[in-house]
Formats: structure tokens, sequence, C-alpha cells
């Protein structure tokens, strides 16, 4: 269940970059998803790192920092 939504949360930020629309980012999602829980925890690990790090970016952009 945290792999579906460390997967979800990742296709959002792709698709985020990307600017257009949520298909490729749901379609990369789910593969992230499935690519994360063949790794195990590490694969939740570093999906996780990545989405707080694309927040932690974001923030610190809106922040002026």
């Amino acid at each position: 269940m945290i792999g579906k939504l460390i997967g979800a949360l990742v296709g959002r930020e792709i698709d985020r970059r990307d600017g257009s629309s949520g298909v490729k980012g749901a379609a990369i999602g789910a593969v992230a998803a499935s690519g994360l829980r063949r790794l195990g925890p590490l694969g939740i690990v570093l999906g996780g790192a990545y989405v707080a790090k694309k927040a932690l970016d974001r923030r610190r952009e809106r922040n002026g920092r």
C-alpha cells in the first residue's frame, strides 16, 4: 500500500515537471510503483526520498531561498 502511494507521488512529480496531461504521470507512477516494490524496502526509501527532495525544492523556491 505504501509502495502504491509513493508511486503515485513520483508520477505526480514527474507530471508537474512535464506540465502536460496527467496520463503520462499516471503511467510512469504505475511503472515506478512496480519497480519500487521489486526493490523492497530500499525502493520505498528511494521513492520517498525523491518525493521529499522535490517537495523541499518547491518549498525553497516558494520562500525565495
